[in-house]
């Protein structure tokens, strides 16, 4: 390859790509956060003003997809665009490669990070409180950008260095099953987490309340269940639970 980028200079390209939606627009939707992120680049590559121009307006076409993924797509479209200022090809692969991979890579990150990861971390964060109290928000906040940052960078990595071939190498993480085994570990957690809530408050109770309580988080854990198989929202339910439970203890009830 002709023409390479500095480190630095990838370096900045990533960090920027961390703030793609600053720029969001109904127009060109995330275009001019990805414009934003490639800047760098396209500056270093392209010294003739005229290409250079010509560079930017190709990335202002509207682009869309979620937004931890979109690096494998900033690094993606830095693998074409270093062969593109070579003269190794034109602008059609750059352009094509956004358009082809945009779509899948929103599906994909939106079932992995939003409906499996972030429910089973909070999930378990939430079971921590009796344990470690308010450190759980300190776990949830480190164990989740774990994840985050690292899956961001890895992706940006081989986009950067794979190009086109990045879909195949994303098979071989299978994220689907991950996400999957998230989900799992999100039912197992929050149904132990009722159980012992349950048992809690039947040892706090007396009278006709144990078996009352006992009964009602049964109802409850049962109702939820359906209405998550109803496509009802997880944080409806999680809000729902935390109003219940707070006005039980302003009645002394629990």
């Amino acid at each position: 390859m002709g023409v390479t980028l500095s480190r630095l200079t990838l370096w900045r390209c990533f960090f920027r790509s961390l703030f793609l939606q600053a720029g969001f627009s109904t127009e060109g939707m995330q275009s001019l956060g990805l414009v934003y992120a490639l800047s760098p680049a396209l500056q270093a590559l392209y010294q003739d003003p005229e290409r250079r121009q010509a560079a930017f307006k190709r990335h202002l076409t509207p682009f869309n997809t979620h937004p931890y993924v979109a690096a494998a797509i900033v690094g993606g479209i830095l693998f074409h665009e270093q062969r593109i200022a070579s003269g190794d090809e034109g602008p059609e692969p750059v352009e094509r490669f956004k358009a082809l991979l945009m779509g899948p890579l929103a599906a994909l990150g939106d079932g992995f990070f939003w409906l499996s990861l972030r429910p089973a971390v909070g999930a378990v964060s939430v079971a921590l409180v009796p344990l470690i109290g308010a450190w759980a928000v300190a776990f949830y906040v480190v164990a989740y950008n774990l994840v985050h940052f690292t899956a961001r960078w890895r992706l940006f990595r081989f986009g950067l260095s794979l190009g086109d071939e990045l879909v195949p190498r994303l098979a071989t993480w299978k994220v689907p099953a991950w996400g999957r085994r998230l989900r799992v570990v999100t039912a197992a957690v929050v149904g132990g987490t009722a159980s012992w809530l349950a048992v809690r408050f039947g040892v706090q109770a007396s009278g006709w309340l144990e078996p009352a309580l006992d009964g009602a988080s049964l109802v409850f854990g049962v109702v939820a269940v359906f209405l998550l198989t109803r496509k009802v929202n997880a944080y409806l339910l999680l809000y729902v639970s935390a109003a219940l439970v707070i006005a039980l203890a302003a009645f002394g009830v629990v």
